[in-house]
């Protein structure tokens, strides 16, 4: 029904911002494209001043070959010299000119997001996915124009997959209210979130290559368990190198180290073959190693004054390891391993057996480190995640932190409640509330004037107080909540199914769905029902919408059903617990015709408009005027 008294205040953190998003963004986009285009201006003089370089060092050792001078020579060489600091100094340059390129990037997708400019708003996205989630889909939680593309701010694969697991799975309220808490924090954090940002694109990192990192950083040791082994890597090495020097000398006259190349070659092409994919899983992500010390060495030194964040970055203190430091290390093992890539490497392995010394470097770290690896990752997915939900209440600054609370009658209470995937100018508050258990909103409306997009309103706006996100309200209370949804239902051809057994199977989900709510008893149902039931004759679909709500109702669940079947509201089991309101339209015939009008406000009680025949006329099908 439409809400009476404003909701209880929130007890979650308030932050004032004082500028507008709109302005900050503008004005940073403006800076860093300055800064861009000085570095690219610096970087073009570097590479004209290079040719020069290499002309002149050219020339003057030509002149020297052909006349001769040591002063010639000399000027050669200070050349050539001059050549490579200024083709050192011209990578740095363009290393600026990218990192300011990428911050202006970063700052016009925030205007993007703003604009709901979808189509040019980038979709960072997890190959992991769940197709059967129970309201994903219904409420656009993932993929293009959705909740996780609003929130799609994380740019390294353990970022993105933390925002999709918090959007598809509801947290306990006390870990939501820590997010909260974290979240108001880094809203009016902006620098620190560009420079979490920068560095995690910088990265350019892919989830399966991340998974196989951490599947032999956790995995046993390979060369630890063949003492042996090491020994004798070690051992052979010597051998070879010392016999051949002995040979090379003088002092003995036959090759008594080919006998022990042999064997140095046999071991290379049987357990080094084995010792080579253990390089290869961590050697394809080298060079994302110092990215992540970066990220990890940002979150440490970082001030933080909310729990959660100071929990996040003592784990990546865990153990008195600092996971930017073990990253680091890692990092400069990697050249070691790039040696591998040269044209005579067979020379050096035969000689030196190198990849198993590489081995034995790696396993090293990985009996240091290896097992705290994923527990570091894990906490920076969590603090991109924050930064996300952080980054959404720093554009909104007219959105508020929900309250959760367990005693309260109502399931849901909002104000000023809207649909966070609109674009703010567009967007139409209204207050609403959902409960007490028992009873339920019944919202009726003509075609268009707004009905499902309040169910998903309300839906989206669930799951944003869940994962501990700002909401799309001027004030939000909810209780604990189990949400489920019947709203956009796909038959299968292949699976031989009809649109009306794919919604009765839904509706089963809902239904159970609400007796495992009332078994555990931690949390109501809410259900959002979105015209049920209408591929079915009129007379059946009245008896069997109304007894799926009442059995519904009888669980101690709560929700919302948008209908265009008013006879429903008519029947006195759904008139006792049920509450009304409705959408309308406005219509003004003019020189152009019928012309249609929303304000998308709710109104109190059931529709007396109907469009359906007017909606005809206006897009030109034949109807009798009389009837309008």
């Amino acid at each position: 029904m439409l809400e009476q008294h404003p909701p209880a205040q929130s007890d979650s953190p308030i932050i004032k911002i004082q500028r507008s998003p709109d302005a900050t963004y503008h004005e940073r986009c403006d800076q860093f494209a300055q800064q861009r285009e000085h570095y690219r201006w610096l970087g073009s003089l570097n590479a004209n001043l290079n040719v020069v370089l290499v002309l002149a060092a050219l020339a003057c050792l030509g002149l020297e070959l052909w006349r001769g001078g040591v002063l010639l020579f000399v000027a050669a060489v200070l050349f050539a010299v001059s050549f490579v600091a200024a083709y050192i100094n011209l990578g740095r340059l363009n290393q600026f000119e990218l990192r300011f390129h990428t911050l202006w990037k970063i700052n016009d997708e925030g205007l993007r997001r703003l604009q709901r400019d979808w189509a040019n708003l980038p979709l960072p996205q997890p190959p992991v996915t769940d197709p059967d989630h129970p309201y994903a889909a219904d409420l656009d939680l993932l993929g293009h124009t959705s909740l996780q593309h609003l929130l799609g701010t994380p740019n390294t694969p353990v970022g993105q997959i933390t925002v999709q697991d918090w959007l598809l799975h509801p947290a306990l309220p006390s870990i939501a209210l820590q997010r909260q808490a974290a979240a108001a924090e880094l809203a009016p954090q902006i620098d620190f979130r560009d420079s979490l940002a920068l560095s995690g694109r910088l990265m350019g990192a892919t989830q399966p290559t991340y998974e196989r990192f951490l599947e032999w950083a956790e995995d046993q040791l390979w060369l630890a368990q063949r003492p042996w082994l090491v020994w004798l890597t070690r051992l052979l090495p010597v051998l070879v190198l010392g016999l051949l020097g002995i040979q090379l000398v003088g002092l003995i006259a036959y090759p008594l180290w080919l006998p022990v190349l042999a064997v140095n070659i046999a071991l290379s092409m049987t357990l080094g073959r084995q010792a080579n994919g253990i390089i290869d899983a961590v050697e394809e992500r080298q060079r994302v190693f110092r990215s992540y010390a970066d990220l990890f060495q940002l979150i440490t030194t970082h001030t933080s004054a909310a729990p959660r964040l100071q929990q996040l970055q003592a784990d990546l203190s865990a153990g008195g390891l600092r996971a930017d430091q073990q990253m680091l290390r890692l990092a400069r093992m990697m050249p070691l391993a790039d040696i591998r890539q040269m044209m005579f490497f067979f020379l050096i392995q035969w000689l030196t057996l190198w990849n198993f010394h590489v081995v034995w470097l790696l396993e090293r770290w990985q009996r240091t480190a290896g097992q705290h690896a994923r527990a570091w990752l894990a906490a920076l997915g969590e603090v991109e995640a924050l930064a996300a939900l952080a980054a959404l209440r720093y554009d909104h600054p007219d959105w508020t932190f929900p309250a959760i609370r367990e005693n309260q009658q109502a399931a849901f209470m909002a104000s000023n409640l809207g649909h966070p995937l609109l674009p703010p100018g567009v967007c139409v508050g209204n207050d609403v509330t959902i409960g007490p258990p028992g009873t339920f909103l019944l919202v009726t409306g003509s075609n268009m004037s707004g009905k499902s997009t309040l169910l998903r309103a309300i839906g989206t706006n669930i799951v944003l107080a869940q994962m501990g996100g700002p909401v799309c309200a001027s004030q939000m209370t909810i209780r604990p909540i189990t949400l489920a949804t019947v709203i956009r239902v796909q038959d299968s051809l292949e699976q031989g199914i009809s649109y009306f057994m794919a919604e009765l199977k839904r509706l089963k989900q809902v239904v159970d769905r609400a007796q495992q709510a009332q078994l555990q008893g931690e949390s109501t149902l809410l259900f959002l029902l979105d015209e049920i039931l209408h591929g079915t004759n009129t007379r059946e679909r009245q008896i069997a919408v109304r007894q799926v709500v009442l059995h519904l109702l009888s669980q101690s669940a709560t929700g919302a059903i948008s209908t265009h079947d008013l006879s429903l509201a008519g029947t006195p089991e759904i008139t006792r617990v049920s509450q009304p309101v409705h959408f309308t339209e406005t219509f003004t015939r003019g020189a152009e015709g019928l012309t249609m009008q929303f304000d998308y406000k709710l109104h109190p009680g059931i529709t007396a408009s109907t469009n359906a025949l007017k909606l005809l006329e206006i897009v030109g099908l034949p109807v009798d005027s009389s009837t309008i």
